[in-house]
């Protein structure tokens, strides 16, 4: 199980400390996926990167019961000097896995051809997270964080995504970021809406979209009402 309490996170801005996060209290459980809703800017990404350890939180504990890939399609990682081969050789090393049973894998999925050998400083940034896909894919964890990382490459790319994680992987536990109705509906059983910097649970879908779409309404509605006066 993954477990967070009390979880709070502040960024330094213009005219003082803003709240990205305040108190939150939440667990995943094993095999459970859960999609994560909120406009741009509530603190899904950053609550996937502290769910990772990726991000330290201002205050609070995440305890990690399951082991926790990094946000699927993350490229902060790479060492851009190294080509994406070099890059998935040092992974291999620090998870102590078989370098060589894995890079035929990592080539053939990330349809990156010979500039898998090339430095990872000359990619585009849809070239670095097909690269962070494929890699992610060899490492065996028990919980995925997939931060919108089906919208990489074209719709061939996209469902050969969706079956190596969703279907391949369907019993390892998932948070999941999108802003696809579909896509949250048709993998998630349970959903996160972050708003006003406090998460709010539901088990359906349609209630936490209903909830997501009023959210987004009212600020509309409110930016309109500023604007004109």
């Amino acid at each position: 199980m993954i477990k967070l309490t009390g979880i709070s996170k502040y960024y330094e801005v213009m005219g003082g400390r803003r709240a990205v996060l305040d108190n939150i209290s939440l667990s995943i459980s094993p095999g459970e996926h859960v999609g994560v809703l909120g406009r741009n800017g509530a603190g899904k990404s950053t609550l996937v990167r502290i769910i990772g350890g990726a991000e330290q939180p201002s205050s609070g504990q995440v305890e990690r019961g399951m082991t926790v890939s990094w946000p699927l399609a993350f490229t902060g990682g790479f060492q851009p000097s190294l080509t994406g081969a070099d890059n998935l050789r040092f992974i291999c090393r620090i998870y102590d896995v078989d370098y060589a049973q894995r890079v035929a894998f990592v080539q053939d999925f990330s349809e990156l051809g010979p500039y898998l050998y090339e430095p990872v400083g000359i990619y585009s940034s849809g070239m670095r997270a097909r690269l962070a896909f494929a890699i992610s894919m060899t490492i065996d964890f028990d919980c995925y964080l997939i931060d919108e990382v089906i919208a990489v490459g074209d719709e061939s790319f996209r469902q050969k995504c969706r079956v190596e994680l969703f279907e391949k992987r369907a019993d390892k536990a998932m948070i999941v970021v999108s802003h696809s109705h579909r896509y949250l509906k048709g993998t998630c059983s349970r959903f996160l809406l972050l708003r006003d910097s406090k998460v709010e649970e539901y088990t359906d879908f349609d209630e936490a979209y209903m909830q997501y779409k009023m959210m987004l309404e009212g600020q509309d509605a409110a930016a309109s009402a500023t604007t004109t006066q």
